[in-house]
């Protein structure tokens, strides 16, 4: 028994508002992440608080932000190959797994044994990288380099 044409629509619907969600999270916690950068080092500074402190919020918040963003874009990836799932199995007919919505179903991914989920794989994505792999291997080299020096100064 195959599923009418609105079932399909729905349920194409709902996990295109999953994708939708889960880029716009990713988008605002750029935003966060910029803002919050932005104002603690504005603040840090103008407090005249130590170089490693502030090395370390920046690398310890850089850090944090970088782990949730790729967590979004892994999600979205996700929902996306079961968007692709959906709209080939519906138009053949199946009625298997309707409204499922769990990301992690493999059984709706089309070739899933082919499909790379590892989460360092998001993590080290073409999007990510640049901005917060720039700025965590800036702020890792300072704390070396403060590090370093202390220890030759001592």
């Amino acid at each position: 028994m195959s599923c009418d044409i609105y079932e399909f629509h729905k349920e194409i619907d709902l996990i295109q508002a999953c994708i939708t969600r889960m880029a716009d999270c990713s988008f605002k916690l750029k935003a966060w992440y910029i803002s919050l950068i932005s104002l603690s080092l504005t603040l840090l500074i103008g407090q005249k608080c130590d170089l490693f402190n502030i090395v370390m919020f920046v690398l310890v918040i850089t850090t944090v932000f970088w782990y949730l963003d790729a967590f979004f874009l892994r999600i979205e990836t996700l929902y996306r190959w079961k968007y692709e799932w959906v709209i080939n199995h519906r138009k053949q007919g199946e009625n298997e797994y309707l409204y499922d919505l769990n990301p992690y179903n493999k059984r709706m991914w089309d070739d899933a044994d082919s499909k790379n989920q590892c989460f360092i794989r998001f993590v080290f994505s073409k999007t990510l990288i640049p901005l917060y792999g720039v700025v965590w291997l800036i702020a890792f080299f300072l704390v070396f380099n403060i590090m370093l020096i202390h220890y030759i100064c001592l």
